[in-house]
């Protein structure tokens, strides 16, 4: 019995240092071009997702996320802060979206539990390109990008566009982010110039 203990621990042993070994010589591709192995996608998926319902199980979602002027003002953050990678409606890509890896979901498609997306967005998601918005929104900007995205999927390009052209600017915005807010204001009335003709 004692030489078998002996024999599985080493054998752990060598595969812990084998693992480390294929880390440290760098073997493993971490190019966002270079996808990862099936196995691993499972485990990283299984691990971010069960992460994500734990801490934000405990969160206490608002009564007013229906309240227009949130869901407005969550509009506006939306279009400066997310459309890049997540795009909206009538915006079916951008150009940082085909080098993201994992690809970032389309959140005009899918909907989204409200105390999961605000995790998300205050916490981000490491190795991921989502950022902690919490740094630089208070909880108030980002239950609005919450109240809001309960409105996103079914949104055509009109009504989105309309939305945004009606949302108040985001105070927490700097240079560069207005800058993105306008340019996503363009894509909106490209999107819905597209929709009429």
């Amino acid at each position: 019995m004692k030489n078998t203990l002996i024999v599985l621990l080493g054998a752990a042993l060598a595969v812990v240092l084998g693992l480390y070994a294929f880390m440290w010589l760098g073997m493993y591709d971490m190019g966002a071009d270079s996808p990862h192995w099936k196995m691993t996608v499972s485990m990283l998926t299984m691990m971010r997702e069960r992460s994500i319902e734990k801490h934000a199980a405990n969160i206490t979602v608002p009564g007013d996320l229906d309240d227009p002027k949130l869901i407005l003002k969550g509009a506006g953050q939306y279009a400066a802060m997310c459309t890049g990678c997540h795009l909206a409606p009538g915006i079916t890509d951008s150009e940082i979206r085909p080098g993201l890896y994992p690809q970032p979901p389309d959140l005009g498609q899918v909907r989204v539990d409200p105390r999961e997306a605000f995790w998300v967005i205050k916490h981000g998601i490491k190795m991921s390109a989502m950022p902690a918005w919490g740094f630089s929104h208070d909880d108030a900007a980002i239950w609005s990008m919450v109240a809001f995205l309960q409105k996103l999927p079914g949104m055509t390009p009109a009504e989105y566009q309309a939305i945004v052209a009606k949302a108040p600017p985001d105070e927490d915005m700097g240079p560069m982010d207005s800058g993105a807010m306008m340019q996503s204001h363009a894509h909106a009335d490209r999107a819905a110039h597209a929709h009429d003709h």
